[in-house]
């Protein structure tokens, strides 16, 4: 195993403590040796110190029965929003409606959701205190001790609320719900309260989740059986922004203005991307779900942007969940740039959150995977950075203090405290050369310059 022990043992200690708001991270510039300052976790909360701490102020229900069951996201940013019965978090660069989750950089192709192809032929009946099938999963370092003991319950990534499901189809409350612990990789869900999917209603639940050392959330949820799916709906896209705009919304001295893109932006005229104002260009090098593969456009976005003068990073979108998927990435990267060399660290793209149980992973294993991440790449010759959204940044994510990173916050004004190279503000834009919807960065020098 890495020789990270020191700095989970330090998370562990700040874990034990009040925790502070606000994130400290960083970027660094495409090179190989980072910094080897010791790392400062006191600005840094990840998830589980702060759903304690909103578990000690009173936000979560305790399935007492006197709430609804019922919350909505009416903010596209997706802050911790706080209802009359629990808390979710969600991808601030998204917008979630009727329980989708919409991601960042992979929103036209990863969206975790339930729809009415879910659907099967027998009726299904599911009656109070049902324990939910348990997810496979892979060993890690997840132990706790005696001086560090688990002493915080789960939390809640996605609370289900809007679950609406066909007449006649099985119901498995793990496909609608999200949830995560800081140590253990299988915390068990169960509920109480019926689902009768054979008979239309509405079906009022209260969940819980309980890790292994017994620590436990509940909320409560409607679940919805339906003869039919509801079609229509949500409050529309956001406006686009152009790049002109953009430029002049965010005019200061030291920063700079890029895009990034993949195979959804198609053929782009990289030479009127430059044109318009933009300097560099971030690009998705492959995606990984069963199999690593290679963007279809990345090959010629690669070549005609360098053409273009334009600077050039990459970034890879993974689900692995394990050390040896992990080090099979960074491979794999290393293998397509073939000694390439970059204007920006390797982004790390890791983003469903929706259904994280599924995966098998604690909070500390997926921090444990970005740190062998950096590790295999920095073994290739080339630096990594986290790329996320400002709420798991600010809640799931410890590990950035000592790497750099890409901001995802789709705002005019991003009130992240955190220190970031890159801010993704908007996944709306619209620039010359490009005939879709375009992730708009801007770029730090002032930054950059620390790394």
């Amino acid at each position: 195993m890495r020789n990270k022990g020191d700095f989970l043992k330090l998370a562990d200690k700040i874990r034990q403590k009040a925790f502070t708001f606000g994130g400290e991270s960083c970027i660094m510039k495409g090179r190989p040796n980072h910094r080897k300052e010791p790392f400062d976790m006191s600005g840094t909360k990840h998830l589980a110190l702060c759903m304690a701490a909103l578990l000690a102020g009173g936000i979560f229900s305790a399935c007492n029965g006197s709430a609804d069951g019922e919350s909505s996201l009416a903010d596209s940013t997706a802050e911790l929003q706080s209802t009359s019965s629990t808390t979710s978090l969600t991808n601030d660069s998204s917008t979630t409606t009727d329980n989708t989750v919409s991601h960042t950089t992979e929103s036209q192709t990863d969206t975790t959701s339930a729809t009415e192809d879910t659907t099967v032929t027998e009726n299904t009946t599911l009656s109070s205190d049902t324990t939910v099938t348990e997810t496979e999963t892979t060993t890690y370092l997840t132990t706790t001790t005696e001086e560090f003991p688990d002493t915080e319950a789960p939390i809640l990534l996605n609370g289900g609320w809007g679950t609406t499901i066909l007449q006649g189809s099985d119901f498995d409350l793990n496909d609608w719900v999200g949830y995560a612990d800081f140590y253990d990789p299988t915390p068990v869900l169960t509920y109480t309260g019926e689902v009768d999917t054979s008979t239309c209603g509405k079906y009022p639940i209260c969940a819980t989740v309980t890790d292994a050392a017994g620590n436990a959330l509940s909320w409560e949820l409607t679940v919805s059986v339906v003869e039919s799916m509801p079609t229509g709906g949500g409050g529309g896209a956001s406006p686009n922004l152009s790049f002109d705009s953009f430029m002049a919304q965010h005019a200061a001295e030291g920063v700079r203005f890029g895009i990034d893109v993949s195979r959804w932006q198609e053929d782009v005229d990289f030479e009127a991307v430059k044109a318009a104002g933009a300097s560099f260009v971030i690009m998705r090098i492959g995606y990984y779900y069963d199999e690593i593969n290679m963007d279809e456009y990345y090959l010629r976005n690669i070549a005609a942007a360098k053409d273009a003068g334009l600077e050039v990073g990459v970034y890879l979108y993974t689900i692995a969940n394990t050390e040896e998927e992990i080090r099979q990435n960074a491979s794999w990267i290393a293998e397509q740039l073939d000694g390439m060399e970059l204007d920006f660290p390797v982004a790390f793209d890791w983003e469903r959150f929706g259904n994280f149980q599924q995966f098998g992973m604690s909070i500390r294993d997926l921090n444990e995977l970005f740190l062998l991440f950096a590790e295999e790449m920095e073994g290739y010759g080339y630096s990594a950075m986290l790329y996320s959204s400002k709420t798991y940044l600010e809640n799931f994510w410890y590990v950035q203090q000592g790497y750099p990173v890409w901001l995802a916050h789709y705002t005019s004004e991003t009130d992240y405290a955190g220190e970031y190279i890159l801010w993704q503000r908007s996944c709306r834009g619209r620039i010359d050369g490009i005939d879709t919807d375009v992730d708009f960065n801007i770029l730090y020098e002032s930054e950059l310059a620390k790394w």
